[in-house]
């Protein structure tokens, strides 16, 4: 016995509730990426693709700043690209989202300045690792 439901599906990823109007499931925010580095660039967005979150990178504080008036989940910043942080980060910290540095260990101690600005900082390979979750889950609160 088939029961009604609220919900149902074309296979379209739009539900039709009961009235017939479409539902869109809400989107999530995307992540802005600040990254320059090819390798990173690559892996953040094949990561992006396969977890079904958009990542919109940006190479200048403008773009950081256009991102951030769209809305965006968080920010994500190559900590080691020499860019103009103080900027970047105002720019999150005026729009109130968050953002997760990352670095290596050999700069760890250069790219002080700026960490206590960022939600939370890992280096390369913590990132590597923990990318899809971090993409899917954020960077927590």
């Amino acid at each position: 016995m088939n029961k009604p439901t609220d919900d149902h599906r074309d296979g379209s990823g739009v539900g039709f509730g009961v009235s017939g109007v479409p539902n869109e499931e809400p989107r999530p925010r995307p992540v802005v990426a600040v990254v320059s580095d090819l390798f990173f660039v690559s892996r953040i967005r094949e990561t992006g693709r396969l977890t079904g979150v958009a990542v919109e990178f940006a190479r200048t504080p403008t773009e950081v700043e256009a991102a951030l008036v769209k809305g965006a989940r968080f920010v994500l910043v190559d900590l080691t690209a020499g860019r103009d942080y103080d900027r970047i980060l105002k720019a999150a910290e005026v729009a109130r989202v968050p953002v997760l540095g990352f670095t290596t260990h050999a700069l760890a101690r250069a790219t002080q300045p700026w960490h206590a600005r960022c939600r939370r900082v890992v280096t390369k390979e913590t990132l590597t690792q923990e990318l899809p979750a971090l993409l899917r889950e954020g960077v927590g609160a």
